[in-house]
């Protein structure tokens, strides 16, 4: 099992590798590093997985080795018929989607033991324990690059951030002192999801500003600057971190990094469900959300009533909130509005070229517990560069 090492992601997996080669069995090295046991056998599979994706398997015979975020696709192998011998093989590669994301949240569990926690804030002391806001911010396109001689307005790293936390802090001061605030990150946060700077599933090229470990610094620092934001306003902040088709992989971690970044945080509760469609009650309002890149408007409201068939017959005011089209529309459906989002961000070359266009800004929207939307603040780009 000695090969296995390299593959490692932390320093517990080693440990749990040399044990194992020392030949103790799983419940022992759950013992020895207070690891669950289920925990254990996982990570083994886990790091076993990623060595055969890798072409090191030496219990199958395999010895070629791939690049990370790759798999075996196939082999063609030339055997000498007289001698048996193997003259000569070719070893077939494909992107494996499944094992980038694993790999993903191997990545997390090994960081999540060492990030620093979130120290408490205190809240306005009076709130309104009947009303909640949600603030959205959807198809942000953190580390995209728009050029404004074509695009019509610039867009980089330095911008999107003065943007973002500039505008969520005008819709605080703007909003009442709900008891509650919801930071509903709509998708589509991250521009690319990887360090290449392509879609996630069509592998199409997109303009980027600047390496993906800053992208990532960035994002994760408009983020934190926002739910401090939330927590000094809110006696209750819900965070949410939608899956987006640009940032379909980046979603996982940014889910897995908060929970854990807050996690002796009581006053916070991160939507940390898999499932890309997303639902938190309040009261008799139910508040929905799903980015849009998997369901048209249309189709919600029935998946919504399906999915979560207990909450919705628990409530009497529904609402969903969606973004991807980059533009504002809503429209009432039997029980449940839909409010598709706008964004904040310039246009990229591409919808320039294709001559897209729609408004830019963001909406926080109070809702009542028994009577729903009661309050909204708008804010543009430009409330922010005339300040």
């Amino acid at each position: 099992m000695e090969h296995l090492i390299e593959f490692c992601l932390s320093d517990k997996q080693r440990k749990i590798i040399q044990l194992k080669m020392d030949g103790l069995t799983n419940q022992q090295i759950a013992n020895n590093t207070g690891v669950a046991v289920r925990r254990v056998y996982r990570m083994l599979q886990a790091i076993k997985m990623r060595a055969a994706q890798a072409g090191i398997a030496p219990e199958a015979d395999l010895d070629y080795r791939t690049p990370v975020g790759f798999n075996l696709k196939g082999t063609s192998t030339l055997i000498n018929k007289a001698t048996g011998e193997t003259m000569l093989q070719w070893v077939k590669t494909d992107v494996n989607k499944e094992a980038q994301e694993e790999l993903m949240r191997e990545v997390i569990e090994s960081l999540k033991e060492d990030l620093p926690r979130y120290k408490p804030v205190a809240h306005k002391a009076t709130t309104v324990s009947n009303l909640a806001t949600v603030y959205t911010l959807t198809d942000s396109h953190v580390g995209m690059k728009a050029w404004g001689q074509e695009t019509g307005a610039d867009w980089d790293l330095d911008i999107a951030e003065r943007t973002l936390i500039s505008t969520f802090q005008k819709m605080i001061d703007g909003s009442p002192d709900a008891e509650t605030g919801v930071v509903a990150q709509l998708g589509d946060f991250i521009h690319q999801d990887s360090m290449a700077p392509v879609t996630p599933t069509s592998g199409h090229i997109v303009d980027a500003d600047g390496r993906y470990s800053k992208v990532v610094q960035v994002g994760i620092r408009i983020l934190r600057s926002v739910i401090q934001m939330a927590l000094k306003k809110h006696k209750k902040v819900i965070v949410l971190m939608a899956e987006g088709n640009h940032d379909m992989s980046s979603s996982i971690w940014l889910r897995e990094m908060f929970k854990a970044v807050y996690e002796k945080e009581p006053r916070v509760q991160v939507i940390d469900t898999p499932l890309p469609y997303y639902v938190y009650q309040h009261g008799k309002t139910m508040l929905a959300w799903h980015h849009g890149h998997l369901r048209k408007n249309d189709q919600l409201p029935i998946l919504f009533a399906t999915q979560f068939s207990d909450l919705w017959g628990k409530t009497k005011k529904r609402y969903v909130h969606t973004g991807h089209r980059h533009h504002a529309e809503e429209k009432e459906h039997s029980g449940m509005m839909v409010i598709q989002h706008s964004t904040l961000a310039a246009r990229d070359a591409y919808a320039a070229r294709g001559g897209w266009m729609s408004e830019r800004k963001v909406n926080a929207i109070t809702y009542h517990k028994e009577f729903g939307e009661v309050g909204r603040i708008t804010v543009v780009p430009e409330m922010i560069n005339g300040s």
